[in-house]
């Protein structure tokens, strides 16, 4: 039997996308998927880490305000839940919830773009992945120092 295009061990088809962004009740589209998933996954590398499916959902604030109670039993609005699937060290597997309701009202407040703030919450769940947390002041601190150098390479 002849080997044809497919069957040949040195074709690639192209797989599946690592980062991938949905909605879930709410109408939102994400501009720019592709270099926005490149930036993502470049940090990711940079901190010695391999995306392998990152699911981000935007949604409502009734939507997140859900997944807060019924998952975290906290009953407050929050901009983004992620949750760290990974079962092997280096490697992310994760779903991001985002509520675009916060993220709106968030750069309202601070007097900056939306797709700023979008931007910056994006990278807040990566950074979460590789091992960042916002627990205290000084991890506060550590962490919006990581956005920003984040931010500053997109």
């Amino acid at each position: 039997m002849k080997e044809g295009p497919l069957s040949s061990p040195s074709t690639s088809i192209d797989p599946m996308p690592n980062i991938n962004y949905f909605s879930e009740d709410v109408a939102f589209s994400l501009q720019h998927e592709e270099k926005i998933s490149q930036w993502l996954e470049d940090i990711a590398a940079s901190h010695e880490y391999q995306v392998e499916t990152i699911n981000y959902i935007f949604c409502s604030d009734d939507y997140l305000l859900d997944i807060n109670k019924t998952y975290l039993q906290h009953d407050y609005y929050t901009d983004i839940i992620t949750f760290d699937n990974s079962s092997n060290h280096h490697l992310i597997e994760s779903d991001i919830f985002i509520s675009i309701d916060r993220v709106t009202d968030n750069a309202k407040e601070m007097g900056i773009p939306f797709e700023e703030e979008l931007h910056r919450v994006l990278v807040h769940g990566l950074l979460h992945l590789v091992g960042f947390d916002d627990k205290g002041d000084d991890h506060k601190i550590l962490m919006r120092q990581k956005e920003d150098a984040c931010l500053s390479l997109l």
